[in-house]
């Protein structure tokens, strides 16, 4: 009898009728005999692995059953299959979704006990365990439980907690690396660590250290800091001492080495008192060098003192070798005197890892300024151009345009290979390279790598279809993702306009793909699953794509075919077979980041249809609220946990849904959020709790964990940060308080703090304070952060001189390149005067981060405007790569000032569209200028051309519009359809697209993705005459669109259908233009009802007449075997 099996058969069997009272008890194994005492008192676990131990070292015979059922009776315990039952399904209900209960548990499990236990969870070989017929997949069993966050943080602690009394110190140091390294949360917090074991064997100890070492970036620097008080600790206690008795410093070769990044955490004192002979041995390890990449959140101080400690050990700071083997502490080398040329390129070539760095760009951009004029000496730019490494890109403009074609040709091996690149660098090299080519080729291309971006659309298009067919098949192929839209759709509009195309499709991967647009694909045959699952498709391509497929290939080779899940449509979903249906849900569910809300409301509604006992709790979301009223109890952490994964504003983009599903979400919490164990349940769902509930129901403890957790989230209302702030006071006191360690934690919430406190920061970590505020976005998010980085940054040059010497300048600092690099967003805050006096050279090397600051106001940005002509010359001098580095800068031209610059490529006019603060005349300028200086007509307009101007086609007037040629357009309509233009304009647009498509009333689901907003400009008759289940598959942005007075024509079964996601967008003054009727059904389609399923009713009713489910993770009802049962669902090997 197999093994797993008897033990089944033994714990269900104690509902036998009539056993014998003459049979001997007394001879029962006593490994059996306390298995048998655990089940009587309820300790079903116990018992489980005590069988399961009894099982492994000894023979079953015959008669065991019997003696087993003997014992029972002796003892007068009668047990019934339905009250046994019972306590089974409320102890294992409390083990599976209670991870508490299970650690308590596990804390009472004697030392065998716990041996089996984690025998089976972290040494089991077997990917299978076979009982009787069935068959359980432990691989896939042991994978789910490390995927439950307090599961697994249950494992973490009782490993901690027991492990190491009980199990071999390298037995426990692997499973803790297991839990550790497979959890995606990081339960590595300073008041665990220091129930970290103070006593270790070597191996033990080196192999944990490595497993903190690896899991560096994922713990919070307190516990960095914590971790590393722990390994010197364990360090020190083998530190020898000297014959003098006194001790030597503990801080050795192989220690330095043990520490790895931890290194960094060394007071300054410490590495000052290191001995010499122990730092030259670790500087000639081999993987010294390995391991001093790895530094990236090294001070220049410790650097420093680093440096000096190698350089009296006898090392030669201007060998090479010695350079090489550096590592990150290259980025702070000072010692400049007597440096001849050949060091200074080794040390640039080092410092290409630079950019790695936490902070502390400004100080290494200047010190690579410094050893590239060191390089330069008695040799030009062109001669040692390919021997600076990355230090090219503190180049102006201007000396980029003073490199000759032939240095640019000669140093592409190094420049291709260098990051960092401002769009206005790459295109003057890219000119460069590319200057003796009449036409580019393939070649080009390949020896190009990141300089890419920087070939025009024209030459792109100017290509032979062939060579550009090898650019997407080839190794340049990634690289594709970096160009612009105008750049894809110059390519692909070349090779689609070839015979070539057809064979080509199947190798367009990525994003390239999306810039196809419906009619070309249209066009094509010989699609097939296999081809589409590297590629990315707009949601209009995967719904003509995946019914298209549909006709000859079954739904499971469609939905793992990549991102053609998109393409599913309700009326696909709901023709789906039920054996189907469920058998291809996992698709569903490892894909819903792909899905749309209102495709996730169809399979709601299909999986309660085939199977309401068994539909995945965060389903029930989506259903109209009254479907919350069964979740209760038992479902309660399954409904959680399952939403807390996933992104509510997919599940539900309606604001008063989202808020039903939080009040479940909190009475299933009981009101508080207690401790970690509820942080690591609600997930991503702590983003989203009220501000009233973080006040009053989160405790200190959780909080403590939920910080890492509330710097995840994408956005927080500003009542929440509040909240998240006097929580934070609460748990680290006063910022005067705070160390290093804590203000690195709270990272981006430092922006809630008051001016005074914020100072009190500054002044004690300005480091940290400007690393912090690097991240911070608009000044409106973090005005008094932004602040107090700029008084911080300025302070420190108060003493500085304006450079410039005009009367107007007398007694006014300017900007820096030191300043403006570190200040970043904070640079709104110099004033006007300020910006006027700042020295030409600066202003030519930092324009384009100046054009990144999205808050300067309009008087600043005039003045940089101004700046930029006092630098580049008059307006019509101005070239390409002059405007593109404005960024935000443009929008202070005037009309008559864009009439002046030269605006023939649509690489310049693609970036300028990017900015959307254009007014229509200054946009229509902008467009005037793109005609006559490229010589074109609106009728003469590529496609590429279209997809360029972007938002600037807004300017169009109808004439326009209706001149553009239908076959370029259609390339483009899907990019037309992103913008927001007048309601006019997209009449126009409307039209033109009919000329595509056909008359506005045929248009079909595809369609309609494919026009986006264009479908604005439909009238009153065509929107009446859209069948309804056609209304989810407008674009959101397309409903919004809509003019109000256009939109009330809609009928109330059209509105019922328009999706969860599209009712979300109707505006106010939409809704305002609403009937009774209409509103009505408009919260239907809120609600995620199914008011176009026959016979199906709304509201409660609804509801109440359905069986009441039972959920997924709910006891087995099956009398076939408890035990089985229990396997499955604590997912545990017995």
């Amino acid at each position: 009898m197999p093994r797993l099996l008897k033990i089944c058969f033994l714990l269900i069997s104690m509902n036998r009728a009539e056993i014998t009272h003459s049979q001997d008890s007394e001879d029962l194994p006593p490994l059996l005999h306390k298995a048998a005492e655990e089940v009587i008192t309820g300790k079903y676990l116990n018992a489980l692995l005590d069988v399961l131990h009894f099982q492994s070292s000894n023979v079953w015979t015959a008669d065991m059953l019997t003696k087993v059922m003997a014992y029972f009776h002796a003892r007068e315990v009668m047990f019934t299959l339905s009250s046994l039952q019972m306590s089974i399904e409320s102890y294992l209900k409390n083990l599976l979704y209670q991870p508490r209960q299970l650690l308590s548990e596990f804390q009472q499990l004697d030392q065998q006990q716990f041996q089996t236990a984690m025998k089976y969870l972290f040494n089991s070989r077997k990917d299978h365990l076979e009982m009787g017929n069935i068959i359980l997949d432990w691989e896939k069993t042991r994978e789910r439980i490390f995927q439950s966050p307090g599961v697994n943080r249950t494992l973490f602690l009782i490993t901690l907690d027991k492990c190491f009394l009980t199990l071999s110190a390298l037995d426990c140091v692997d499973i803790l690396s297991q839990v550790l390294r497979t959890s995606a949360v990081n339960y590595l917090q300073p008041d665990v660590i220091g129930r970290l074991p103070n006593v270790l064997q070597e191996d033990a100890f080196r192999n944990l250290s490595t497993v903190f070492k690896d899991l560096y970036d994922k713990t919070s620097a307190n516990t960095r800091r914590a971790l590393y008080g722990w390994m010197k600790q364990m360090l020190q206690k083998s530190c020898d001492m000297s014959e003098f008795n006194e001790p030597i410093s503990w801080v050795s070769a192989e220690n330095l080495w043990i520490l790895g990044r931890y290194i960094v955490h060394l007071p300054l004192e410490e590495i000052l008192k290191i001995n010499l002979n122990e730092i030259r041995l670790f500087i000639s390890y081999d993987n010294a060098t390995k391991q001093l990449d790895t530094v990236y959140d090294i001070t220049p101080e410790l650097a420093q003192a680093f440096l000096e400690r190698i350089n009296s050990s006898g090392f030669d700071m201007k060998n090479t070798s010695t350079i090489y083997r550096l590592g990150l502490l290259v980025c702070f080398y000072n010692d400049m005197e007597q440096m001849d040329a050949a060091v200074a390129r080794a040390l640039l070539h080092q410092m290409i890892k630079c950019n790695q760095l936490r902070g502390f760009q400004a100080e290494v951009r200047k010190l690579k300024s410094r050893l590239l004029n060191i390089a330069t000496q008695n040799q030009t730019l062109n001669e040692v151009l390919g021997s600076v490494s990355d230090a090219v890109v503190g180049l102006t403009s201007s000396q980029l345009e003073s490199l000759s074609p032939e240095a640019v040709h000669n140093a592409i091996a190094t420049l291709n290979q260098v990051t960092g690149w401002a769009k206005s660098q790459v295109i003057i090299l890219s000119s460069k390279y590319l200057s003796y080519e009449k036409v580019v080729s393939f070649y080009d291309v390949s020896q190009m790598s990141t300089l890419v971006t920087g070939i025009s659309t024209q030459s792109f298009y100017s290509m032979n279809p062939k060579e550009l067919s090898q650019i997407i098949r080839g190794t340049t192929s990634q690289y594709l993702p970096d160009l612009s839209s105008a750049q894809r759709q110059g390519i692909l509009r070349k090779i689609t306009a070839s015979g070539d195309f057809s064979s080509s499709i199947k190798d367009i991967q990525g994003a390239c793909f999306k810039e196809i647009s419906l009619s070309d694909l249209w066009r094509q045959t010989g699609y097939n699953s296999s081809m589409m699952k590297e590629k990315e498709l707009r949601r209009s391509q995967a719904l003509y794509l995946y019914e298209l497929l549909s006709k000859k290939n079954y739904p499971v080779e469609l939905l793992s075919a990549g991102q053609l899940v998109k393409g599913i449509t309700c009326q696909l979903i709901e023709s789906m077979g039920t054996d189907i249906f469920l058998n291809s849900f996992r698709f569903f569910e490892n894909n819903l980041h792909l899905l749309s809300p209102y495709q996730v409301n169809c399979l709601a509604w299909k999986f309660w249809k085939v199977s309401n006992a068994s539909i995945p709790p965060f389903l029930l979301s989506v259903l109209p609220v009254e479907y919350l009223e069964y979740v209760s109890g038992p479902s309660c952490v399954p409904f959680i946990e399952s939403l807390g994964k996933t992104d509510m504003d997919l599940l539900n983009p309606s604001l008063h849904k989202k808020n039903a599903v939080l009040q479940k979400v909190q009475e299933c919490l009981n009101g508080s959020v207690a401790d970690e164990y509820d942080v690591d349940l609600l997930g991503n769902l702590i983003c989203l709790l009220p501000p009233a509930f973080l006040h009053g129901s989160m405790s200190l403890k959780a909080m403590a964990t939920a910080l890492h957790q509330f710097k995840l989230c994408r956005q927080l209302r500003h009542e929440q940060k509040t909240e998240i702030k006097y929580k934070l006071l609460e748990l680290y006191g006063s910022p005067k308080n705070w160390t290093a360690e804590t203000t690195l934690d709270v990272g981006p919430f430092v922006a809630l703090l008051s001016k005074r406190e914020l100072d009190v920061l500054a002044e004690k970590f300005p480091d940290i304070i400007l690393q912090i505020g690097k991240t911070i976005g608009p000044i409106s998010s973090a005005e008094e952060l932004l602040s107090a980085v700029f008084e911080s940054v300025s302070n420190v040059a108060a003493n500085m001189e304006s450079s410039l010497t005009t009367p107007d300048c007398l007694g006014t600092r300017a900007p820096s390149s030191n300043e403006i690099i570190k200040l970043a967003e904070a640079n709104v805050f110099w004033s006007v005067q300020e910006l006027k006096c700042m020295d030409a050279g600066t202003f030519d090397k930092n324009v384009e981060l100046l054009g990144t600051v999205s808050s300067f106001n309009s008087s600043q940005l005039i003045a940089l405007k101004e700046k930029a002509k006092q630098v580049w010359g008059s307006l019509p001098d101005w070239k390409s790569y002059h405007i593109v580095s404005l960024g935000h800068i443009a929008l202070a031209l005037t009309e008559h000032e864009i009439e002046e610059l030269d605006l023939h490529s649509i690489d310049t006019i693609s970036v300028l569209s990017q900015q959307t603060e254009w007014t229509l005349t200054q946009a229509r300028s902008i467009l005037q200028g793109f005609l006559e200086d490229s010589g074109k007509t609106v009728s003469t307009l590529k496609s590429f051309d279209l997809v360029g101007l972007g938002a600037i086609l807004c300017a169009l007037n109808t004439s326009e519009i209706m001149s553009i040629r239908t076959a370029e357009f259609s390339a483009a309509v899907a990019r037309v359809g992103l913008l927001l233009c007048s309601t006019p304009v997209l009449r126009q647009f409307k039209k033109i697209t009919e000329s595509v498509f056909g008359p506005a009333t045929s248009w079909n689901s595809s369609i309609l993705q494919e026009i986006g907003t264009i479908a604005g400009g439909l009238n009153e008759d065509e929107l009446k005459a859209f069948d309804r289940n056609l209304m989810p598959y407008f674009q959101p942005k397309g409903i919004r669109c809509i003019p109000p007075e256009i939109f009330q024509a809609l009928s109330p079964e059209q509105i019922a259908n328009l999706g969860p996601e599209n009712a979300a967008m109707v505006t106010r003054s939409q809704r305002e233009h609403l009937n009774a009727l209409q509103l009505q059904s408009l919260q239907l389609a809120l609600d995620g009802a199914r008011p176009s399923a026959p016979g199906t009713q709304h509201g409660a009713s609804a509801t109440q007449a359905l069986q009441t489910p039972a959920l997924s993770g709910a006891p087995c009802l099956s009398g076939f075997s408890i035990w089985l049962c229990a396997v499955f669902m604590l997912h545990l090997p017995f």
